[in-house]
């Protein structure tokens, strides 16, 4: 039986457009991120871009490093190259931490000069309890944020780098013949939901970043700590519905008083005795199956628990792919001094990377909800992989719900790998 659940949680609601706040409670509480620390990195690559130190088709390189991360990851063997646009793509679907090592030492030479990075950027926006460590969010006693934080975080990738929210907005990615679906359960359940990143821990419980339009009106919401993937939904559902009843706007997100103190750890509450495998299975509650509303319940209208407990929503995956873009001969991003141009040290060309070090399945991220059929496809998918080589795809649609209207988007399409797949460790 799960432990009841305690501790007085976070969240906030704010006007995208005015960044002023529409509902909070503990807004400037520090927290443990997990995976939502994504969106950080996510902003410190596309600034990159932006800057002209790399393109969206560099391709980086998978170190060693990178390949020994905790899952939830790709599984890709080291000097394998990702392009940047499909490595983003990868850690905003997926939630891959080994991926989330290859951006960072691919735009800043290593994690550490990343992260430097990072927290430049949140002094620079405005975050004032966050500090961060790594670009993955995997636990670190000095890897914080808050509700306030993440808020205004998400709000600045929407307004600084529109062309690329739709990062933010995939219901699920094709790698080879496997599909792989969104972590996001309220993407496709709320209506007008668009993004952004959910992320889930031990010690921080169950996270969420959201955002969803109506009638030309955008809000964010951030949850943090929720007890499990559904509630987590439910109580961001609830806060949409609120903020956009509500036509009441406070002060601006970023003058919140900050408050002081360290992070609680919950990992009592949230994990207690549960085993490995049970805590994996309850960050991935809304993607086995239709969540169902409890027998003999009678749920009122417009209550967030009919949301978290619609169908799975079915996805129109796109495409990503391994190796360098058709055409490329740019430099290739990786692991070098700090302050060297990209290409110096990462390897001598994109050739020597892929005959050095061939893509190989990596057992430890197989899949952690098909079990033994995951593996037969991972196996087939390799063969095809091989097979194939040297193919090139033309456009997929993006991940968008089958049943919505949605544009469509250009995607690279070029020999794929099958050593994508889930982990066994509950680090989203």
């Amino acid at each position: 039986m799960r432990q009841q659940h305690h501790t007085v949680t976070p969240y906030i609601a704010i006007d995208v457009p005015s960044g002023r706040v529409i509902e909070q409670r503990d807004a400037t509480r520090t927290w443990y991120p997990a995976s939502i620390t994504k969106l950080m990195t996510v902003y410190v690559a596309l600034q990159a871009v932006t800057q002209g130190r790399l393109t969206m088709d560099t391709p980086l390189v998978v170190t060693a490093r990178a390949a020994r991360m905790k899952p939830s990851k790709m599984g890709f063997a080291p000097g394998s190259e990702v392009t940047l646009d499909n490595a983003l793509k990868m850690l905003m679907v997926k939630s891959a931490n080994d991926m989330a090592v290859t951006i960072a030492e691919g735009v800043s030479g290593s994690v550490e000069a990343f992260a430097e990075e990072m927290n430049e950027a949140a002094t620079a926006l405005g975050m004032r309890e966050s500090h961060f460590v790594n670009p993955n969010g995997l636990p670190d006693p000095d890897h914080v944020s808050s509700a306030r934080d993440m808020a205004v975080l998400g709000r600045a990738l929407l307004l600084r780098f529109p062309q690329h929210a739709d990062l933010f907005n995939i219901g699920a990615m094709k790698l080879g013949d496997q599909v792989i679906p969104t972590h996001n359960g309220i993407l496709g359940r709320y209506p007008g939901a668009d993004g952004m990143k959910t992320g889930y821990t031990c010690p921080a419980g169950f996270n969420l970043v959201a955002s969803a339009t109506r009638e030309g009106k955008k809000v964010i919401v951030v949850v943090l700590g929720d007890p499990s993937a559904r509630k987590r939904t439910a109580h961001a559902a609830n806060l949409f519905d609120h903020a956009f009843a509500s036509g009441q706007l406070g002060d601006s997100a970023v003058e919140l008083p900050s408050s002081a103190g360290a992070p609680p750890d919950m990992r009592g509450e949230i994990c207690g005795q549960h085993s490995k495998k049970a805590q994996t299975e309850a960050e991935t509650e809304d993607l086995n199956a239709p969540i169902q509303t409890p027998e003999g319940s009678k749920p009122q209208p417009n209550n967030g628990d009919i949301i978290a407990a619609l169908p799975r929503p079915t996805y129109e995956p796109i495409d990503v792919f391994v190796g360098p873009a058709p055409g490329y001969n740019g430099p290739v991003a990786g692991p070098r001094p700090a302050n060297t141009p990209i290409g110096v040290v990462a390897y001598t060309s994109p050739e020597k990377a892929a005959t050095t070090a061939p893509l190989r399945p990596d057992p430890a991220a197989l899949s952690m909800r098909r079990g033994k059929a995951s593996k037969q496809k991972t196996a087939a998918a390799a063969k095809v992989h091989l097979k194939h080589a040297g193919q090139k795809g033309g456009k997929t649609p993006h991940g968008k719900p089958a049943s919505a209207a949605a544009p469509t988007m250009p995607v690279k399409k070029t020999p794929s790998s099958a050593a994508a797949s889930d982990g066994k460790a509950a680090e989203k």
